[in-house]
């Protein structure tokens, strides 16, 4: 598993399909990269740092239990809302589940323009 660090594939991950649950958002993206990416980013709206942090920690938790969900050859990016902070984790977890199970059954809300 990649981890997105580059303002560019962010931005590429927010034009593909977004799929939004109770304590993130979920946008997922197809890429040329065999091996699936993950990127997170919470917004300063959320809070301070620490739960910022905290939010950001538990997103990679939930990510690391839903690996086997994550599908070659794909970028996804998780928006971290701060409801992710007092939710249950196996909640989490369950959620992210399945919001990566909807958003490969789900028609493409936008291409990618081709060069």
């Amino acid at each position: 598993m990649r981890r997105l660090k580059k303002r560019v594939q962010f931005l590429k991950a927010a034009r593909g399909s977004k799929i939004a649950a109770r304590g993130f958002v979920l946008q997922a993206i197809k890429v040329a990269d065999p091996t699936p990416g993950v990127g997170y980013t919470v917004t300063k709206k959320t809070g301070n740092a620490p739960e910022r942090s905290r939010i950001k920690r538990r997103l990679r938790a939930a990510v690391a239990d839903c690996s086997g969900a994550l599908v070659a050859g794909h970028d996804y990016v998780l928006i971290g809302r701060r409801a992710s902070l007092t939710e249950p984790f196996d909640t989490l977890v369950t959620g992210l589940g399945s919001a990566l199970r909807r958003i490969h059954t789900q028609k493409p809300q936008r291409t990618e323009a081709k060069p």
